[in-house]
């Protein structure tokens, strides 16, 4: 590692996401999930997060090598059950509303070539077993948060034309810092800023209250209806406790659910996607009365079917998210190869499941009045890529009104 004064912008990394990103505080308990090879990373977190006052912090390392080594080889049986501790573990520390911090970091290939059918099988049998934690994340119920570290796989996939594979880390670990205002004097104070900005976006699409959107770009004319007393969110949100955190950093996006029985059109991706440790790329998607009715893709277009036939709810949309072209992320011209980046270089869809609070009181509804709210419910959640300097976005008001949204990749006014 050559990257001037590492250390220290790693240590203001990690105040801010447990200060700004889960916000830790007095009595907490806090969950980090990330690489075994980034333990340097995950005691620093452990300290910051003990400075701020938690009661315990829990880490779980995970190592994608492993990982694969159990998708190939692993009993079948194995894969398609999941063992009762790992449910009653989560249960337990869903009673102590723990916060859960991620730190990303995976090879995007890191399944290339090992069985879809197996993948798709250990996939869905932990969505299914740990399904009341992922609404009670959905809901923000609890805290959470999405981050990432440099991996060389990954590194290599977004510099490939670098020397070395200490350049290419290095480079994708300056790339984190810049886009998370870690180079700020103060990260936290320009977090704030950046903050109040979305936040007004979204005030404004509130007040509209839109009937539906419509998208419009090279080969894509898609219309989406919204639900009503919908509610776009944007970086900060609120938890049961009432304490903020931001679930994602970096984040560009002000976000909602659309309605998920209307969806009607052609839309195409433009950026691939990693999704269960393969490149998809190339991606087109047809709806009709919001379901997803034909699916096709360049490249990977076998995972990319499986996840939607394959998945409880996966036919349909759960999130509409707005992104300038113009964000600092789709300025850099990188791919990531990584939702939690690309999605904040570009419009961007979701199929699967919604969150709850995309609609006023959605989060003290059950999941049948979600559902007949318009919501989607599913044990799916996955984002793909489709905006770009040639995207239009109108809205729609309840009479016809149109109103411009975005004009060209960018905020309309």
């Amino acid at each position: 590692m050559v990257l001037p004064n590492f250390d220290q912008n790693l240590k203001k990394y990690a105040q801010l996401l447990i200060a700004k990103g889960v916000n830790v505080q007095k009595g907490h308990t806090l969950i980090i999930s990330i690489a075994a090879e980034h333990v340097a990373f995950a005691r620093v977190l452990t300290e910051e997060a003990y400075a701020k006052g938690a009661a315990e912090v829990i880490v779980d390392f995970v190592d994608d090598k492993i990982s694969r080594q159990r998708l190939l080889h692993a009993d079948i049986e194995r894969l398609e059950n999941v063992p009762g501790y790992i449910v009653e573990r989560s249960r337990y520390l869903l009673s102590k509303k723990a916060s859960r911090l991620v730190i990303l970091s995976s090879d995007p290939n890191a399944y290339g070539g090992v069985n879809p059918d197996r993948i798709q099988t250990a996939q869905k049998a932990m969505a299914i077993a740990l399904e009341e934690q992922r609404n009670a994340s959905q809901a923000n119920k609890i805290s959470w948060n999405l981050a990432s570290a440099a991996s060389p796989e990954w590194a290599a996939m977004v510099f490939p034309d670098l020397a070395s594979e200490e350049d290419q880390v290095d480079a994708l670990w300056d790339a984190f810092f810049k886009m998370n205002r870690i180079y700020e004097e103060d990260p936290v104070k320009a977090w704030d800023e950046h903050e109040a900005r979305l936040t007004e976006r979204a005030a404004w699409l509130n007040e509209q209250q839109f009937d539906a959107l419509h998208y419009t770009a090279p080969g894509t004319d898609l219309v989406l209806g919204m639900p009503k007393d919908h509610s776009w969110q944007a970086a900060g949100s609120i938890n049961a406790q009432g304490e903020k955190f931001i679930a994602n950093m970096p984040t560009e996006e002000v976000f909602c659910a659309p309605d998920y029985r209307r969806a009607d059109g052609v839309v195409t991706s433009t950026k691939p996607l990693s999704y269960a440790g393969v490149v998809i790329e190339g991606m087109t998607f047809t709806f009709k009365d919001g379901q997803i009715v034909d699916v096709k893709a360049e490249k990977g277009e076998e995972t990319l079917k499986r996840l939607v036939e394959e998945n409880d709810g996966a036919r349909a949309l759960g999130e509409v998210a707005l992104v300038p072209h113009k964000t600092p992320i789709s300025l850099s011209g990188l791919t990531f190869f990584n939702t939690l980046y690309d999605e904040n270089a570009s419009n961007h869809l979701a199929i699967g499941q919604a969150y709850a609070f995309s609609i006023k009181g959605g989060t003290e509804m059950t999941p049948e009045q979600l559902k007949e709210a318009g919501l989607n419910r599913s044990t799916a959640h996955v984002d793909f890529m489709i905006g770009s300097e040639h995207m239009d976005i109108d809205g729609i008001k309840a009479d016809g009104t149109r109103v411009p949204i975005f004009r060209g990749g960018e905020w309309a006014e």
